[in-house]
């Protein structure tokens, strides 16, 4: 298969679980809507104070750890290849007045869509994977 298509398939596949993980109990939206954070302690170690740095989170899904690092005082630009995706982070960044800028765009091609520099990028766990070939 080719990258591309691999690429089309990954964007229909994440288009269609958005609605369904938001909805589901792992991202358990309403304590998320409380508690403004889904970020686990090992997370918040590794990176540290993140107040009024600039950071990049690439594949991002919807958006939660975005908007979770924006509310501990990061300014956040988010990536995911899911219009879908982006869309809902752009909802709840609305709805919860935690600014965050996020770009629908395929991971490999964020320099085409972002041209800003960052004090940090973050990927989640689980979203190598989803990347056909590493050396882009």
């Amino acid at each position: 298969m080719d990258i591309e298509k691999a690429f089309e398939i990954n964007k229909e596949t994440w288009n269609t679980k958005t609605g369904i993980h938001y909805e589901s109990g792992f991202y358990i939206k309403q304590a998320f809507a409380t508690a403004k954070n889904s970020l686990n302690s090992y997370e918040i170690n590794a990176l540290g104070d993140v107040t009024d740095k600039s950071l990049l989170h690439l594949q991002c899904h919807f958006g939660q750890d975005s908007l979770s690092w924006a509310n501990k005082g990061a300014q956040v630009t988010a990536v995911d290849i899911s219009d879908k995706g982006i869309e809902l982070g752009k909802k709840l960044s609305t709805e919860l007045e935690i600014p965050v800028a996020l770009v629908c765009c395929n991971v490999l091609e964020t320099s085409q869509h972002v041209k800003e520099q960052f004090d940090i990028v973050f990927t989640s766990y689980g979203s190598i994977g989803w990347l056909p070939d590493l050396k882009p």
